[in-house]
């Protein structure tokens, strides 16, 4: 049997993806990015398909989702994909785990190893561990999000999000505000999109902005009007209080005020713009719940729910070697 070429990339099988993991967006390149993305589309139509949700490709796989931060939205999609993909998923929570009674990440990890999963969704709160972890099991590992470092899926959801919306990042101006220090969901968009070939600015107090953020080929304002100035995408992020040891900002008021996003500020971008957030929001702080929950230019439930395709696409890709699949094997 001949194996046809993927018509966006002209690659066969494992050349157009050939990462056994998928820790970050720092190592992938452009085309391996549209891959992804083209992956998600069918799963994002079926998503849609009424009650017939299901696909069953990944029956047999067991998929551990190891979560040693809190999560609501991430898990839960994880859990959603695997499941609508057949796999036996699994949910660790960190408070019912062994890394709470003194137990090192790496015994964590040949604990985790010894269980035989198929494929590991780890959140952590270290930068760093997910790699470690990774190197340390025999399946495949997707990092749903490690300390400062990387949010590789929600880079990849939003991207998608951006392309079913805008149709090309070629050219595209995108304005990312709020807590871009802390943020990994920052770090992993600003890495994404550039590669795609949007013109990104990020936008925050000198207090929350990275020191030499240039370096992401990203464009550093601390003035959020003039970030905004013909904006094609406005995505703002939450003030990240759990991961701050100073006091980076006087007061959620006062953030609100020179950085919040609201009707007024918003007439700054394109009349076209549309609005995406990670979640969860801050209503009232970087974000007001007129513009939030704008039914024309609000994306925020559309990032949601291309999560779930997005993490099928990757939990399908990581796992075709393993599978056998033609071309991947």
């Amino acid at each position: 049997m001949t194996i046809s070429p993927s018509p966006a990339t002209g690659l066969i099988g494992r050349d157009n993806f050939p990462h056994r993991h998928l820790v970050g967006i720092a190592n992938l390149a452009p085309h391996e990015i549209r891959f992804l993305l083209d992956e998600a589309e069918q799963w994002a139509s079926l998503n849609r398909a009424g009650s017939r949700k299901h696909d069953g490709r990944l029956a047999g796989l067991t998929q551990m989702n190891a979560f040693f931060e809190n999560s609501t939205r991430t898990l839960l999609s994880f859990e959603v994909a695997g499941k609508r993909l057949g796999a036996d998923v699994v949910n660790m929570h960190a408070a019912q785990s062994s890394v709470k009674k003194g137990e090192t990440l790496i015994d964590t990890a040949v604990t985790l190893n010894s269980m035989r999963a198929d494929v590991m969704v780890i959140r952590h709160m270290s930068s760093g561990a997910v790699q470690l972890i990774a190197d340390m099991v025999d399946c495949p590992v997707l990092n749903a999000g490690d300390g400062r470092h990387e949010h590789p899926t929600q880079a990849l959801l939003d991207a998608l999000t951006i392309r079913r919306r805008k149709g090309s990042f070629e050219g595209l101006i995108v304005t990312i505000c709020g807590d871009i220090l802390h943020s990994r969901v920052a770090r992993s968009n600003m890495l994404c999109l550039t590669a795609l070939g949007a013109q990104v600015r990020v936008c925050a107090p000198p207090t929350l902005m990275p020191p030499a953020v240039e370096r992401y080929r990203v464009t550093p304002f601390h003035d959020f009007n003039a970030a905004l100035d013909g904006a094609d995408v406005v995505m703002m992020l939450r003030i990240q209080n759990e991961r701050m040891d100073g006091a980076f900002i006087p007061s959620a008021r006062e953030f609100n005020a020179l950085y919040g996003l609201t009707p007024e500020r918003l007439k700054r971008a394109k009349p076209d713009a549309i609005i995406m957030h990670p979640g969860p929001m801050n209503r009232g702080v970087e974000i007001v719940s007129s513009v939030a929950d704008d039914p024309d230019r609000s994306a925020i439930t559309e990032q949601v729910e291309m999560g779930v395709a997005m993490r099928m696409a990757c939990l399908d890709v990581l796992t075709r070697t393993a599978r056998g699949v033609e071309g991947w094997a």
